[in-house]
């Protein structure tokens, strides 16, 4: 796509370190299977005027991974343009922004830890333990009156 676009420099990011070292000739290649796509980025390399590949550990690249699926998904009828995508960088985590801080300085889980603490046995009962009297009453043999 990059060759497409006739672009002249170009910043490759991979998270594999021993590929980036090997494209770049400072490592030999020992398996066969990649002997054919190292020779093919070899040629793609010609034909930029400054090319750099850099090794980012993956850890630092979920950002790069999640943008890779989501463009993987994305079905455009021009394949030689993606509509921009917003991104916004946080400084926090989203979920911080979502969670109400607690007035009384207890933990979020204060009140449900409290209510299993104190339940009173039988203060709930599923529809089954409801019926359970009814379903007994039935099955029990009728008294009957004599006249």
């Amino acid at each position: 796509m990059a060759v497409d676009m006739n672009i002249q420099e170009l910043l490759v990011i991979g998270d594999i370190d021993l590929l980036v070292h090997q494209v770049q000739g400072e490592w030999a290649t020992k398996n066969p299977k990649i002997l054919p796509y190292l020779h093919y980025v070899q040629e793609l390399k010609r034909r930029f005027t400054k090319i750099e590949f850099r090794h980012v550990p993956r850890i630092q690249n979920e950002f790069a991974d999640a943008l890779a699926t989501l463009l993987s998904m994305i079905q455009h009828s021009d394949k030689n343009y993606i509509n921009p995508i917003p991104v916004m960088i946080h400084n926090q985590p989203v979920y911080y922004a979502h969670v109400e801080e607690e007035v009384d300085g207890k933990p979020w889980f204060h009140d449900i830890k409290e209510y299993f603490k104190r339940r009173i046995p039988g203060a709930y009962k599923s529809h089954l333990e409801k019926r359970a009297p009814e379903i007994v009453k039935s099955l029990l043999p009728q008294k009957r009156e004599l006249v």
